[in-house]
C-alpha cells in the first residue's frame, strides 16, 4: 500500500527531469557559443559527472566499467552531441517531432531486450504523444536540414537504447542512483572531450550570459535532472518513464511562448492537451514491468529497503 500511495509522487519527481530537459533549446539558442555542441556537451556532462562522484564517493567494480562506459555513451557520449547539434541545425519544434518518438523506440526495445511485448494500447498512446507534439511544432517547423533531422533521431535511438539498458542492467549492490547516474556522466563526458577537441578546437571564449547558461545545464539540467531520471527508470517501467518524455517539447513550447515571445495557435493548444493526456495515460497500468535478470538489481531493490544513496545523503532525498 505504501508503495502505491508513494507512486505519484515518484513519477511526478522523475518528470521533472523531462521538464528540465524542456529548456535546453532556449538555453541553447539564447546564452551560448553558436555552432559549437560538442563543447557545450562536455560543458554539460563532465562538471556535473565529477561533482556526483565526489558526492557518491563510490566507483565502478567489475564488469561495470563496461557497462558504466556504455551506458555513458549511449546516455551522454553519444545523446549530448547529437541533441544539441540536433538544436543548432533545427527548429527546437522540429527537434522535438523527431524526439517524441522515443516511446516508440523505447517499446522495441524493451520487446528485444526485456521480454516486455508492447500492447496495442502502448502503440496507440505513443503515436498519440507524438500527433500531439507534431501539432504543437506544426507552425514553427520551418524547412527539413537533414543533418539536423538525422542527428535528431540518432538522439533519440541513443537514449532509448541507454534507458532499456539502464532498467535490465540495474544496479550493483550496494549502489544507489546517484553513483550511477555519476559514472555515466563522467564517461560520457570523458567520451566527447577528445571529439570535441578534435573536431572543434580549442573552446571559446565565454562571456557571463554564456558562463551561467552552462552552470545551470550543468546543475540544474544534467546533475539534477539525470539523478532523477535513472532514479525513476529504477523504479518504474521503461515505458511509463519514456512516456514521461514529450514533457520536454510540451515545456520547450511552453517556454517559446512566455519567454521568446512565439505564439500558440488552437491547433497547437489541441496537440499539447493530447501530448500531455498521452503522458498521463501512459502512466496508468503496470506498475513495473518485468522483472530485471537475477543480480541486475541491488539486494536493497530486492528486499525493498532504502537505497544506498538515501542512506548516504539524505538532503538529498527530496
Amino acid at each position: 500500500m505504501a508503495a502505491n500511495a508513494n507512486r505519484p509522487a515518484l513519477i511526478a519527481l522523475t518528470a521533472l527531469a523531462p521538464v528540465s530537459w524542456g529548456s535546453t533549446y532556449a538555453v541553447t539558442t539564447e546564452l551560448l557559443p553558436a555552432d559549437r555542441p560538442l563543447f557545450t556537451g562536455v560543458m554539460r556532462a563532465l562538471p556535473a559527472g565529477l561533482l556526483l562522484l565526489a558526492l557518491a564517493r563510490v566507483l565502478p567494480r567489475g564488469a561495470w566499467w563496461g557497462k558504466a562506459a556504455v551506458l555513458g555513451a549511449l546516455n551522454i557520449g553519444a545523446f549530448f552531441p547529437l541533441l544539441f547539434l540536433s538544436a543548432y541545425r533545427l527548429p527546437g519544434g522540429m527537434a522535438a517531432v523527431v524526439g517524441s518518438v522515443g516511446p516508440l523506440f523505447v517499446a522495441g526495445l524493451a520487446a528485444l531486450l526485456l521480454g516486455d511485448r508492447p500492447t496495442l494500447r502502448t502503440l496507440l498512446t505513443g503515436i498519440a504523444a507524438a500527433l500531439g507534439v507534431s501539432l504543437v511544432v506544426l507552425k514553427a517547423a520551418g524547412a527539413l536540414d537533414a543533418v539536423g533531422v538525422l542527428a535528431a533521431l540518432a538522439a533519440t535511438a541513443s537514449m532509448s537504447t541507454g534507458t532499456v539498458l539502464t532498467k535490465r542492467w540495474g544496479r550493483p549492490d550496494g549502489v544507489g542512483p546517484l553513483a550511477l547516474t555519476a559514472w555515466q556522466l563522467t564517461a560520457g563526458g570523458l567520451l566527447i572531450v577528445p571529439v570535441a577537441l578534435l573536431v572543434e578546437g580549442a573552446p571559446p571564449a565565454l562571456d557571463g550570459r554564456a558562463v551561467g547558461g552552462y552552470l545551470y545545464l550543468a546543475l540544474a539540467n544534467t546533475a539534477v535532472a539525470y539523478w532523477l531520471w535513472f532514479r525513476g527508470i529504477g523504479r518504474l517501467s521503461a515505458t511509463q518513464v519514456t512516456f514521461l518524455g514529450p514533457l520536454s517539447p510540451l515545456t520547450a513550447a511552453v517556454i517559446g511562448w512566455a519567454a521568446l515571445g512565439q505564439s500558440l495557435t488552437p491547433v497547437q493548444v489541441a496537440g499539447m492537451v493530447l501530448a500531455f493526456g498521452a503522458t498521463v495515460f501512459g502512466q496508468v497500468g503496470p506498475r513495473g514491468g518485468r522483472p530485471a535478470p537475477a543480480g541486475s538489481f541491488s539486494s536493497s531493490e530486492r528486499n525493498g529497503r532504502k537505497d544506498s544513496m538515501d542512506v548516504t545523503i539524505p538532503a538529498l532525498r527530496r
